[in-house]
């Protein structure tokens, strides 16, 4: 007994591993075989009823026979039809429910992965891998059920019911079958190795279009739509052209199956002719033959265009489990114990940190140390890629540091759950992000059960309760996608109150007032010094008047930490603040 080949054991385990997202439509699968089995039985007895008529009924011209048999025919056609329409419907629920708990699991996976998780597959391949691979997914499973459990029954019964008619004629038709399966296998290897190829071609012009759309301003302000269309023609002729060279070899398929079609067909309406002339055959046997010849061709064929279809799937199969099966960087010890962030205190421990794909030698952060205490306001700055963001970043753990240890409250992050940790962290981004929905929703995001009161006094810290109640619907403001509707530092501004709702023992604002007046964001920052003076604030910017009044300010450059003082301190011993702060007094930033 030959033993099975990697390839087979490696699609076995594919099947059995997406075989666990049928769910609870797993049942639908067994009647929808049943469905196919009684649907198959019913076809052909056609065949055999109708050889009844012509070789028993029409000789001895006996109409009540032949009206008794051609009722019979009515019926079980029906019966057959009925089958046919239960088959669809279960297999199309089956299907859906498939493509419905596959697509979830996807997301809710994508839900817990870390930073670098996210960098790894980008959002236009996630997207792609959760709307057309899952699509194609589940149209594979759908045909599956109506036609690949159909084939072989078809294939099988009617075979042997043809070789009871005439054992002779039915050699014609295993020399097609093997011709036409051979043609299937060379056209599926051939094709298979390209199907993975258009995936991540289709993976390229979704990325292209995200991001033009996304940035589709820039690209006008700029007067760079010939350059992006010259870029998107170029991954769009890519895809074209993956997409050409699927379509030419499996344009082979039909060609070649017509011609095994026609070419048994005439084979077999010649030989049974002479058989029928000699008078080896009947004439409704002949006729119930090529019927039966018919129905076993069309499985052979329906089995080929499924396998190419399936051929395909597996590519998409791939790519569903490659998000499934990677384990997030970032997750939860086994052994973490709840604790509860009361303090907010802040210690870096000689924390080094380089990016996934990076080395020692490629190192964003360097042996970096201090510590912020509660109710501090610290403020971080440096040049562009000095390191503040990666900095910020490892405080809830949105990536793990390489080296040294981050400790809130005297415990490693790495000990808390990443919902603990989290939970106490407000947090603005250096991308101000903001959903579809009212401004109240947008803000209440940072605590769903605050009260109105508390949602009115945190947009007011924040210096957007004015703005607000100067649209004509205030809170209950529709939002476009992305907050389109507001400006930049409207955006920046309702970020901000959405993170000061959630009263966290630590705010972090990275660069999250880029956008905003320097008079609106003093306010903002004093509104910090009286809401928040038992939290510890760090706040990332590029203006040294955002950081000027900090009790404590982190000067990065190149990854490391070149000054730790207050502004008076680092204006007397710090080289690189003072050169931030005079390049930016001469260019009237300050």
């Amino acid at each position: 007994m030959r033993a099975p080949s990697h390839l087979e054991k490696k699609v076995e385990a594919m099947i059995k591993k997406l075989y666990g997202y049928v769910g609870e439509y797993k049942r639908n699968l067994i009647f929808c075989v049943l469905c196919v089995l009684g649907e198959v039985l019913c076809e052909l007895m056609l065949p055999l009823l109708m050889a009844k008529i012509v070789d028993v009924g029409i000789p001895a011209k006996d109409i009540p026979y032949m009206a008794g048999v051609g009722t019979v025919m009515v019926l079980v056609a029906a019966m057959a039809i009925c089958l046919g329409v239960l088959n669809a419907k279960l297999s199309a629920d089956a299907s859906q429910g498939f493509a419905a708990n596959l697509r979830g699991a996807l997301f809710d996976k994508v839900q817990s992965f870390s930073f670098s998780n996210i960098d790894r597959f980008s959002g236009a391949s996630l997207i792609t891998r959760m709307t057309g691979d899952i699509t194609l997914l589940q149209m594979s499973l759908m045909m599956s059920l109506r036609m690949l459990a159909r084939a072989p029954i078809m294939l099988v019964s009617a075979f042997i019911i043809a070789m009871t008619i005439n054992r002779r004629l039915s050699v014609v038709i295993v020399a097609a079958i093997v011709l036409l399966g051979v043609g299937t296998i060379l056209i599926i290897r051939v094709a298979g190795k390209l199907f993975m190829l258009l995936q991540e071609r289709v993976d390229g012009v979704n990325s292209m279009v995200q991001e033009n759309l996304t940035a589709i301003r820039t690209v006008k302000a700029f007067v760079r739509e010939r350059f992006e269309r010259a870029k998107f023609k170029k991954a769009n002729d890519d895809l074209m052209n993956v997409s050409l060279q699927v379509g030419r070899i499996t344009s082979l398929m039909m060609p070649m199956m017509m011609l095994a079609l026609s070419g048994t067909t005439i084979a077999i309406v010649w030989m049974g002719g002479n058989y029928v002339g000699r008078g080896e055959m009947n004439t409704g046997e002949l006729m119930s033959f090529i019927s039966y010849i018919m129905q076993i061709l069309m499985s052979v064929i329906i089995f080929s265009m499924i396998f190419v279809l399936i051929t395909r799937a597996k590519a998409c199969a791939e790519r569903a489990l490659e998000v499934l099966e990677t384990e997030a960087d970032v997750t939860d010890r086994t052994d973490a114990a709840p604790h509860r962030i009361l303090q907010g205190r802040i210690e870096f421990k000689n924390v080094s940190f380089h990016y996934a794909g990076g080395s020692g030698e490629n190192k964003v952060l360097s042996d970096i140390s201090f510590v912020a205490e509660p109710g501090e306001f610290v403020g971080i700055i440096g040049g562009t890629g000095s390191g503040k963001t990666s900095l910020v970043n490892l405080i809830p753990r949105f990536y793990d540091v390489t080296e040294g240890r981050v400790l809130i409250d005297g415990v490693d992050v790495r000990e808390y759950t990443q919902s603990d940790l989290r939970g106490a962290i407000g947090m603005v981004m250096q991308k101000n992000n903001l959903f579809s929905g009212s401004i109240k929703e947008n803000i209440l995001w940072g605590n769903p059960s605050a009260s109105s009161g508390e949602m009115f006094a945190a947009a007011a810290d924040a210096q957007a309760h004015g703005f607000i109640e100067s649209f004509p619907d205030g809170y209950d403001t529709e939002l476009g996608q992305g907050g389109v509707n507001v400006s930049g530092g409207q955006k920046q501004r309702l970020c901000i109150a959405r993170a000061m709702l959630k009263k966290p023992s630590i705010l972090i604002l990275d660069d999250s007032t880029s956008a905003v007046d320097t008079a609106t964001e003093a306010k903002i920052r004093r509104s910090f010094r009286e809401s928040f003076k038992d939290s510890t604030v760090l706040i990332v910017a590029q203006r040294i008047s955002s950081v000027q009044s900090a009790d404590k300010i982190i000067v990065m450059d190149d990854g490391a930490i070149s000054g730790i003082g207050t502004h008076e301190e680092l204006m007397e011993n710090s080289a690189v603040y003072q050169e931030i702060y005079h390049s930016q007094m001469q260019g009237g930033v300050a």
